[in-house]
């Protein structure tokens, strides 16, 4: 299959508008190459090795995704262009502006991520594996085998780590999890290996819903993890006992409101891809809807939320 990359070269306060846009076109993710984190983790020590060197335009921040080659392509990048130009219009900077175009090949993607792909363990018992590695987990260790394909989430994002370290908390054996905006899977299958009974995926990504599906085969967990195509919990019946959304603060906004229908009393709420600064926005709307915060985690200036039904 063929993919266009998008990539707009804009501001930080742009960011996280240009998300919402591409999720709105159906990228099921984004790529943020910002030069503020790259020194950030570079004076840190974190890394052992880099050969990026010391990013000097620290005001100009490039966000890419990745939409397939189809007869629905063209509208979307002119809705794209059209949509950042209305930036201004909600008060927001686009910055440089500069938007670029390049086709790319399925097959390239997911080569060129085994050269940096390896094992990895993201939360206290929760390892993800790469499909074609090689792992001898600890005997209180949880392994996710792992292929990303196209859907863009290999679980080392602070975001995805969040939720899964989330997950481990409130998770509890013979539960009920909805996972909205699945992506590759990860979280699915995370909370059906941590014992849920039900786990029901969404993404409005058809690529990404093939993805996550393999994803359940291969872990094994296909008996218990249903994965489907829609947006947000539109086609849901029944309540949960956890609701997982790891998407963007805006979206998460939009999402709220059906949370509450949607929880058994006492059910937990994980929302995260939220950036640091917008955490008032999310915490104010979850109080609004009746929902109490039970905990909020930070990594990397990104936040992950538990919020609960019917909490103290």
């Amino acid at each position: 299959m063929k993919w266009t990359e998008i990539s707009i070269a804009t501001t930080h306060e742009a960011t996280e508008a240009v998300a919402n846009i591409f999720h709105d076109l159906g990228a099921s993710g984004v790529v943020i190459e910002d030069p503020e984190l790259i020194n950030s983790y570079r004076r840190s020590g974190t890394w052992d090795y880099c050969e990026l060197p010391e990013q000097e335009d620290v005001e100009t921040v490039v966000v890419k995704a990745y939409l397939p080659v189809d007869e629905e392509l063209e509208e979307k990048l002119r809705c794209f262009e059209r949509r950042v130009n209305e930036l201004a219009q909600h008060n927001l900077d686009k910055g440089r502006g500069t938007i670029a175009y390049k086709e790319i090949q399925e097959e390239d993607w997911a080569t060129s991520w085994k050269e940096y792909f390896h094992p990895v363990k993201i939360g206290e018992r929760i390892v993800i594996k790469p499909s074609w590695e090689s792992y001898q987990p600890l005997p209180e260790e949880l392994v996710i085998e792992l292929d990303p394909g196209m859907a863009f989430g290999t679980g080392t994002h602070h975001t995805t780590m969040l939720c899964c370290r989330a997950l481990e908390e409130v998770v509890i054996p013979g539960q009920v999890i909805f996972d909205v905006g699945t992506g590759s899977g990860i979280l699915a299958v995370a909370a059906a290996k941590l014992g849920a009974a039900t786990v029901r995926a969404v993404d409005l990504d058809s690529v990404a819903v093939r993805v996550a599906k393999e994803n359940v085969v291969m872990n094994h967990v296909e008996d218990c993890v249903e994965v489907r195509e829609g947006d947000l919990l539109t086609g849901f019946s029944g309540q949960a006992d956890v609701v997982v959304a790891n998407i963007i603060a805006d979206v998460i906004i939009r999402l709220l409101p059906d949370i509450p229908g949607r929880l058994r009393e006492g059910g937990a709420f994980i929302g995260s891809g939220i950036i640091s600064e917008r955490l008032p926005d999310v915490t104010a709307v979850l109080r609004e809807q009746g929902l109490s915060v039970e905990k909020v985690m930070e990594e990397g200036g990104w936040v992950a939320i538990i919020a609960r039904k019917g909490g103290a």
